[in-house]
């Protein structure tokens, strides 16, 4: 088995980087999947390394190629000059610039948290203005892209619905009833015609806060594993994980003044209740292949599972 430190290397060497300058490697927390490391050169150089787990170790459907995601979603954000990680290398490994700064916290003020969300606002804004080459995850793990969202978004929710049936998690209603109770709600998905680019994972751990100027700036856009082509009302859930972004005044603030476009009619909040769910379920089903202690695993059903619970009510209500 190589250890770190050589695989660093290796990886160093293969990207066209010095190996021998590697003065420093330590592992970050905050992911539940990869590994990552920090790297850093003799010359001050930053890299974080991220390596998947083995194909032996139990995941969900989606989680296949993880990393692939992750670097269209890098490519992405370059393009609408969003700070994010730049891609150094990608093959069984991704390697990639460190992005300043340190994970949003509770050490912000009301001023410079309104900020930030405004700032956060345009710059998601500006990711949503890019157009995909199909619907779905760029991996490939649930299949090619698809032509329409529809499809896309239930081959999704049918392949997590189907994990949870797989690893017997524990969902607040039986796992069929579910998916029946989701289906009232699949007419909405046909407004979305153009997909774009939704992170799905922008909640405050993965979105760095730099204060290298003396002013809290976003730092980068970071762990965009998660990303795929779809709705970009999906990137909402995220954002106001647990909660309700219409609540987030200086976030659509910034969205908004940057073009985006956040309207909440019924078939909007549909949508929203779908993608919620979807992200719900994951949360709760994840907990079985990934074998968490008690205290998380109690945290998800007495947090979680009210949150799907909800978002199902919601559903069986405006589809009514």
């Amino acid at each position: 088995m190589v250890d770190s430190w050589e695989r660093a290397r290796q990886v160093l060497e293969a990207a066209g980087l010095p190996p021998g300058h590697l003065a420093h490697l330590r592992p970050l927390s905050g992911g539940t999947y990869n590994t990552v490391e920090e790297l850093l050169l003799t010359d001050g150089r930053r890299y974080v390394l991220k390596v998947p787990p083995a194909p032996t170790v139990p995941g969900l459907t989606y989680e296949s190629e993880l990393l692939v995601s992750e670097a269209e979603f890098y490519r992405v954000a370059a393009q609408a000059d969003v700070p994010a990680p730049r891609v150094v290398a990608l093959g069984s490994h991704l390697l990639m610039t460190a992005c300043p700064g340190d994970p949003w916290n509770g050490s912000l003020t009301d001023p410079e948290r309104a900020a930030l969300r405004t700032e956060l606002g345009r710059q998601v804004a500006r990711l949503h203005t890019l157009t995909g080459p199909g619907f779905g995850y760029p991996s490939g793990a649930l299949g090619p892209l698809a032509p329409d969202w529809r499809t896309a978004f239930t081959a999704m929710l049918d392949a997590v619905l189907d994990d949870a049936r797989r690893y017997a998690a524990r969902l607040p209603r039986p796992a069929d009833a579910v998916a029946r109770m989701l289906r009232a709600a699949y007419d909405a998905l046909d407004e979305v015609t153009v997909p774009r680019p939704v992170h799905f994972d922008l909640w405050p751990g993965n979105i760095l806060v730099d204060r290298a100027s003396g002013e809290a700036r976003i730092g980068g856009l970071i762990d965009g594993e998660r990303m795929f082509w779809g709705d970009p009302l999906a990137d909402f859930v995220s954002l106001a994980l647990l909660g309700d972004i219409k609540r987030d005044e200086a976030f659509l603030a910034g969205y908004r003044e940057a073009g985006g476009r956040a309207d909440f009619d019924v078939p909007a909040r549909l949508r929203l209740a779908l993608y919620r769910s979807y992200l719900y379920l994951i949360m709760l089903t994840e907990t079985v292949p990934r074998a968490v202690d008690t205290a998380q695993d109690r945290w998800v059903q007495e947090t979680v599972a009210p949150e799907l619970a909800a978002a199902l009510a919601e559903v069986e209500d405006l589809a009514s």
